[in-house]
């Protein structure tokens, strides 16, 4: 159970771009909370504007996760020592900045395999990390370094899940899951007015709990 609810709906996006100063107000503006997936290495960068030093007041009441130093895709780095750099030099980078604990991650691309996957779980202080495949589904996940989000937040059947779910009754655990980057919002004529609709369709529940991904995911 989340605080007594049955129900928790959490948010995850990616790559720390300047798009996500006008995400974190919608998020606040209804009361929900979102991890967001870092490259610590590549501050400045492109669109990755978001700098160190305003992380902590930007993303406050929120998570900051790992995302690797240089977003690579770990299965394709040949030693076991180049995927634990960019996974446990970025997690303790970000410590650093946020002055907490980062315990999550979200693989760059998506992209992972088993021998990752045991690296991470070996080496380095991730406990949960999530991959990009839509499962459409409220179940929570039988393993935390594989996760699974419901959908993406331009998913067609965004609304229809988020009815579903205001509406579901469930007698376990259930969490809905959506994942994106805050640039995509800018590519898509009327796609941060959809978005702000479905926030506050979702918003405001009392038989849900609004959480980070650790908030969900990593049960005390």
């Amino acid at each position: 159970m989340f605080n007594g609810k049955m129900k928790a709906i959490t948010f995850s996006y990616d790559d720390g771009v300047f798009q996500d100063r006008r995400l974190v107000e919608i998020f606040n503006k209804y009361g929900l909370k979102c991890t967001f997936n870092v490259n610590s290495g590549l501050f400045g960068k492109g669109s990755r504007t978001v700098m160190p030093e305003e992380m902590p007041e930007l993303y406050k009441g929120h998570e900051v996760a790992v995302h690797c130093i240089t977003h690579p895709q770990l299965s394709k780095l040949e030693s076991d020592e180049e995927i634990i750099n960019e996974v446990e030099g970025d997690r303790k980078r970000l410590c650093e900045i946020m002055g907490y604990e980062v315990v999550g991650m979200a693989y760059p691309y998506g992209d992972y395999d088993d021998r990752v996957v045991d690296i991470i779980k070996k080496h380095t202080g991730v406990l949960y990390s999530r991959g990009v495949p839509q499962s459409l589904s409220f179940d929570m996940p039988s393993e935390l370094l594989t996760l699974s989000p419901t959908c993406h937040h331009a998913c067609d059947q965004l609304f229809e899940l988020a009815e579903k779910f205001i509406a579901l009754k469930p007698d376990s655990p259930k969490m809905f899951y959506i994942w994106g980057h805050s640039y995509e919002f800018d590519r898509v004529n009327g796609a941060w007015e959809r978005f702000e609709r479905f926030c506050e369709l979702i918003s405001g529940h009392d038989d849900i709990f609004y959480g980070t991904n650790k908030e969900v995911l990593i049960q005390k």
